[in-house]
């Protein structure tokens, strides 16, 4: 398949994915919040592609969602090139996708995350992955949630669960606390043998998510919680900032790329405590 074909239904699905998702979200909201939606451009003096993003805050639900999209090319600064595969020789890049950041008012609900890619070098490739970050134990919702990704997963391959688990695990991980960030999930990078059955796989990653998430805000979102609950809630958040400040790739990869910095930080939650 030309490659250029591959890039356009893509970024494509990115983006009815984002409609969709975002739909989802502001259907399970109802009542009025604090919505912003803002359309970027990654240069403003040449054409290097750009994107979406929407953010909805101050909810009876979300504290802050955010849910981005992105088309966009260049060329990758010279001190880069050498992290990026198929980028040594020549710095030459095009890569779209969309990621999902959730915080919630209610404690009891989990942050949850998600994200799919497609980059293009001398090389193509999918990433992605999703993660669910709970301030509140429930082992009946991980045993769930774990269910629920390996069915997904063993559609396509049986190997992908325990592989993909592990690799979210160890990727997910603060070194600095000795502690993962949440449950886990599963967790995909450089995924290149086959576009076509690739593709489909990360297309039922973006499904699953949508599924995932409707499901458990709707099984909690009437759970009644305390200050308690709250304030365990917000020392979670600053791990989950922690990590998203030193450790993860995608935030490197946005800023480091000349991407919208209000995009890309989207990810940080309201408000976090530290003790």
């Amino acid at each position: 398949m030309d490659l250029e074909i591959k890039k356009d239904i893509t970024s494509n699905w990115f983006k009815m994915l984002q409609e969709a998702i975002w739909h989802t979200i502001t259907n399970l909201e109802r009542k009025d919040a604090d919505i912003k939606t803002t359309v970027w451009n990654r240069s403003k003096k040449r054409d290097e592609g750009g994107g979406e993003f929407r953010i909805l805050e101050n909810g009876k639900i979300f504290d802050k969602v955010g849910v981005n999209f992105s088309k966009v090319h260049g060329k990758f600064p010279k001190q880069f090139q050498k992290n990026i595969l198929g980028a040594k020789k020549n710095p030459s890049f095009w890569a779209s996708g969309i990621s999902v950041v959730m915080h919630m008012k209610n404690p009891m609900i989990p942050a949850m995350h998600f994200n799919t890619r497609y980059i293009c070098t001398t090389q193509d490739w999918f990433g992605g992955g999703i993660d669910v970050t709970p301030s509140i134990k429930d082992d009946k919702e991980k045993k769930e949630f774990h269910k629920t990704l390996k069915k997904m997963c063993d559609q396509h391959n049986k190997k992908y669960y325990t592989k993909y688990k592990k690799w979210c695990d160890e990727y997910f991980y603060l070194p600095h606390r000795k502690e993962p960030r949440g449950i886990g999930g599963i967790f995909f990078d450089y995924k290149k043998d086959n576009f076509e059955k690739d593709f489909k796989f990360v297309r039922d990653v973006g499904i699953t998510f949508q599924f995932i998430f409707e499901k458990i805000i709707r099984n909690k979102m009437k759970k009644k919680w305390t200050k308690k609950h709250k304030e365990l809630q917000f020392i979670k958040r600053g791990r989950y900032t922690e990590f998203n400040l030193l450790y993860d790739r995608g935030t490197k990869f946005g800023l480091q790329t000349g991407g919208n910095v209000e995009g890309i930080l989207m990810s940080l939650p309201p408000l976090a405590k530290w003790k």
